[in-house]
């Protein structure tokens, strides 16, 4: 069977399309995701109630699969609520709920890879907790989270591909719908995974600059 470059070109539009769908959908629920993850990361080098509640977060959303999130959300939450949930709103409450666990962890680890002594140090000049976690440890932590929330994007970027399962025409679902018409799966699936290619190395290279621009 011959390789159809033309059906390759003539798919495009609507693909890039899908992609666009696509990254709008990461980009929303990675920014919902730092500021969940942020403050569940904090949660997490507390003691009580709050670290309880956070590290259990955590545990169950990275130890379920974002499939059955999205199914939970979409299909359950509104047997619960009585009133149905919106494709693009249930995708992003569960990129932003997956994300936000994965975020916190990487909180945490940044937060805590700082030394000791900063604290003593912000604390004898006389600044609460408040402060020095948000004018002297978050500052110097970013740095060294950048790398990992850069690769937390990315993953999400992929991972979005999963909710086409309910119907959102991001890339994937664009590309199923294209195949579904022309029975050409080959052609197809090879433009949308060189899109997803073209999304992740550019992502990669702007953290990558990124964090060179912050390290210097």
């Amino acid at each position: 069977m011959d390789f159809r470059w033309d059906l390759v070109w003539s798919s495009l539009p609507t693909l890039l399309t899908g992609a666009k769908l696509t990254v709008q959908l990461t980009s929303i629920s990675v920014f919902f995701g730092i500021i969940l993850g942020t403050f569940a990361g904090i949660a997490r080098i507390t003691k009580g109630l709050f670290n309880a509640v956070a590290a259990t977060y955590i545990d169950v959303i990275r130890g379920t699969p974002l499939l059955v999130q999205t199914f939970l959300i979409f299909y359950g939450l509104p047997s619960l609520i009585q009133r149905p949930i919106p494709a693009y709103v249930a995708a992003v409450l569960a990129l932003s709920v997956n994300s936000g666990a994965y975020v916190g962890e990487i909180v945490r680890s940044g937060i805590q890879s700082i030394d000791r002594g900063q604290w003593e140090a912000a604390a004898s000049l006389g600044h609460s907790r408040l402060q020095t976690m948000g004018y002297i440890i978050l500052p110097q932590a970013f740095r060294r989270m950048l790398p990992p929330l850069g690769n937390e994007f990315i993953a999400l970027l992929k991972d979005s591909s999963l909710v086409s399962v309910i119907a959102l025409e991001e890339l994937v679902r664009k590309g199923q719908l294209i195949i579904g018409r022309t029975f050409r799966p080959f052609e197809v699936w090879l433009a949308v995974a060189m899109i997803y290619f073209v999304m992740t190395f550019t992502v990669s290279r702007f953290v990558n600059m990124l964090e060179r621009r912050v390290s210097s």
